[in-house]
């Protein structure tokens, strides 16, 4: 039953799906303080496999935990049907099916390094209401993993519909990656940011009562100043990107779709930037209540989602919208790939004629 393409991409969705909801619930665990609700048991909660629940901060973590296994099982399920749906014999090196296969082994991968990192920060006890420097490394080094993760997971999906593994050709290419940096040091950023507002409004530490409090209350001017300088970055490279493929809107049929298609994605990359600046607004003229928080995380995840797609469009060497195109994606008029031209035949000199 999941031995079809199209299961596999049907399974590969419901885990992008779940693993999104588990990251938006842990951002919920260490925005409520319920990050210490099993101790610094892991991974068994308060020394027991199913704890009693005495205190809501023990549910909000010990769901987190539930879920994160669930989800894990589901990576590992989409590394397993990889290799059932797309078989070496069937999907050779190079080939879409070959991408699958890689981009779900990292996927894999991430899921095992994130279960990792939150079992540290448990038994490091950089939880709850912890006030230490290191924690704040800790949670910037926890979110670029888990863009790494969503990362692997949307270039599974990619591959899945047909996608080839994205290559630098150019040095345009070389930018889109360097987007996708920027975006990735940008919210790690913002997770440093979210921990002093974790500290300051929901553990109520004066800053003027701890030295590391005020350094990352102090710190907080940095992610919306970041994030104003990769807007300008993401909106000069979407500009150069249909600058470049407005050429070929001309043609007709699959190529034509394909790239409204992209630059579909690169205003949606653009417009989820700046509805994403607008919830920042908010939160920090609410104060981050915690569910403006999980909101401008949800957003952060879409932005990154939808990026990595553009981007993958764009650095594929088969795609319609890489830069140079491939020459066998050229349609004509009718949209079809037209046939080589066929080489005329050699001429013969006439032989003389004698009078």
């Amino acid at each position: 039953m999941l031995r079809t393409p199209a299961a596999f991409r049907r399974l590969t969705w419901a885990m992008l799906a779940v693993t999104i909801l588990v990251v938006l619930w842990g951002a919920f665990v260490r925005a409520s303080g319920s990050g210490a609700g099993c101790g610094d048991h892991w991974p068994l909660c308060n020394g027991e496999v199913i704890p009693r629940a005495e205190a809501i901060e023990t549910v909000i973590e010990f769901t987190h935990r539930v879920t994160s296994g669930l989800v894990m099982l589901m990576a590992l399920g989409v590394f397993i049907v990889s290799r059932r749906a797309f078989p070496t014999t069937a999907h050779p090196r190079g080939s879409s099916g070959a991408a699958v296969r890689r981009y779900a082994g990292w996927a894999l991968f991430f899921m095992g390094t994130e279960a990792a990192l939150g079992a540290a920060l448990v038994l490091l006890e950089y939880v709850a209401y912890n006030v230490s420097v290191a924690r704040g490394y800790w949670m910037a080094g926890h979110l670029v993993n888990t863009f790494l993760l969503l990362g692997a997971q949307a270039l599974t999906l990619y591959a899945a519909y047909g996608g080839h593994r994205p290559r630098i050709r150019s040095a345009l290419d070389a930018g889109l990656v360097g987007t996708l940096v920027a975006t990735t040091i940008l919210c790690a950023s913002g997770a440093v940011a979210a921990l002093g507002d974790t500290l300051t409004i929901g553990g109520g530490i004066d800053p003027a009562d701890d030295p590391i409090v005020a350094t990352l209350v102090g710190l907080r001017i940095v992610h919306p100043t970041l994030a104003c300088f990769v807007v300008l970055l993401v909106l000069w490279a979407v500009w150069k990107v249909n600058a470049r493929l407005e050429g070929r809107r001309d043609t007709q049929g699959t190529l034509r779709k394909h790239i409204r298609t992209t630059q579909f994605l690169g205003g949606a990359v653009v417009g989820l930037y700046l509805m994403q600046m607008g919830i920042g607004v908010v939160n920090v003229a609410l104060k981050a209540p915690v569910w403006i928080q999980i909101v401008h995380l949800a957003g952060s995840d879409a932005v990154w989602l939808a990026q990595v797609w553009f981007v993958a469009r764009l650095l594929d060497p088969h795609s319609p919208s890489s830069f140079p195109p491939p020459s066998d994606t050229v349609e004509d008029a009718t949209g079809q790939v037209p046939a080589a031209p066929e080489k005329p035949a050699p001429s013969v000199p006439r032989p003389l004629e004698v009078a």
